[in-house]
């Protein structure tokens, strides 16, 4: 199959020379970096908004939070007095318990609304509703299936917005798998990530952070289902910037060869249910195995942001101890929860920063 690779040597960096993310005891050089940082009042659409230090700093402060509260007890009420407007078009479990428990855990009050409570740009204007909401809570995290809402949403409103998904990205969920990552490899720097699957939101916001973190990427999609071209440009610019490597194929084995982290999603997603049958037809040898598996390095892993369905993966792998699924469902509260801390106040973490 034919292959497209980019691959140039990376430049000097003022702050960072690499990226091992890893928690350390005593303080790191890394902290001074990452500690001027700050994100209080950004919105976050997408992550190619974001910087590699900003992006580092989103991942600092959620593994710290995890540490903190999960493994020694805390309570952190970072968030009292705050709320949250939840604007679902798209149903979830992942992202409504994750932002519905982090919000609470953290002090703040969460309100969940659906379609049937609210209606964007049917009953009242996103513009309207965006002016509304800047009034009456302190943060906004849309699931749409429209990207072009959440852009309105963000212009028009006084408050932060978060994409909880859209048609063109999902950055809150690649905050999770990156996170993952960094607890289970120690180190993101150097590791190549394999998507095999569709060239859908997910993928396209695995193309906008990838790089800034030095992970390499290679990615199999069927014919007729790459990635957005405007996104494919943007990713092969960042692959030029950071000294990584993009790989575009259709072929899956090639797509797996040398790889850390093998990563597939649905194949048919919210709104593609009549499509269903020409998609299974359609990404038939797409189905991640363990004979995928076996063309990757030795300690390859396996991520699934799911929900999963077994023509995707199949059960072999998706129960394996090579499967990380289920900590990188858990890990969607812990970068939520960073992600708002991160946005609505000026947190400094307790555990060092990174060790380079």
């Amino acid at each position: 199959m034919s292959q497209k690779l980019w691959s140039v040597c990376s430049p000097a960096r003022k702050c960072l020379k690499s990226f091992p993310f890893r928690w350390t005891r005593g303080i790191s050089s890394g902290t001074a970096c990452l500690g001027s940082v700050s994100l209080k009042g950004r919105s976050c659409l997408t992550l190619k908004d974001f910087n590699s230090e900003e992006i580092k700093r989103l991942l600092w402060v959620s593994g710290d939070l995890k540490h903190q509260i999960k493994q020694k007890k805390q309570y952190l009420p970072l968030l009292q007095g705050k709320s949250i407007a939840m604007i679902f078009e798209k149903r979830s479990t992942r992202t409504r318990m994750s932002t519905e428990t982090g919000m609470a855990l953290l002090g703040g009050h969460p309100c969940f609304l659906t379609s049937q409570d609210i209606h964007l740009g049917v009953n009242e204007s996103c513009t309207d509703t965006a002016r509304v909401l800047s009034g009456l809570c302190d943060l906004v995290l849309a699931r749409v299936y429209s990207h072009s809402t959440l852009e309105e949403l963000h212009r028009e409103a006084s408050i932060p917005i978060i994409n909880g998904l859209s048609d063109l990205y999902h950055p809150i969920q690649i905050l999770a798998d990156f996170l993952t990552l960094q607890e289970h490899y120690g180190s993101l720097s150097g590791l190549t990530v394999s998507w095999i699957g569709d060239g859908n939101n997910v993928l396209h916001s695995f193309m906008m952070a990838a790089a800034k973190l030095g992970v390499h990427l290679r990615v199999a999609t069927p014919k007729s289902y790459e990635p957005d071209q405007s996104v494919v440009e943007e990713a092969k610019h960042l692959s030029k910037q950071h000294g990584t490597q993009l790989v575009l194929t259709s072929d899956p084995m090639e797509a797996a060869h040398g790889s850390n982290v093998l990563v597939t999603d649905t194949w048919i997603s919210m709104g593609q249910e009549e499509e269903k049958k020409k998609r299974l037809k359609d990404f038939q040898g797409y189905q991640i195995t363990m004979k995928t598996g076996s063309v990757a390095k030795p300690d390859w892993t396996f991520l699934h942001c799911l929900p999963r369905k077994t023509e995707e993966v199949d059960d072999q792998v998706f129960y394996s101890t090579r499967s990380l699924v289920f900590n990188e469902a858990e890990n969607r509260k812990w970068t939520i929860m960073g992600l708002m801390v991160s946005l609505l106040t000026d947190y400094s973490p307790q555990i060092p920063a990174l060790k380079l």
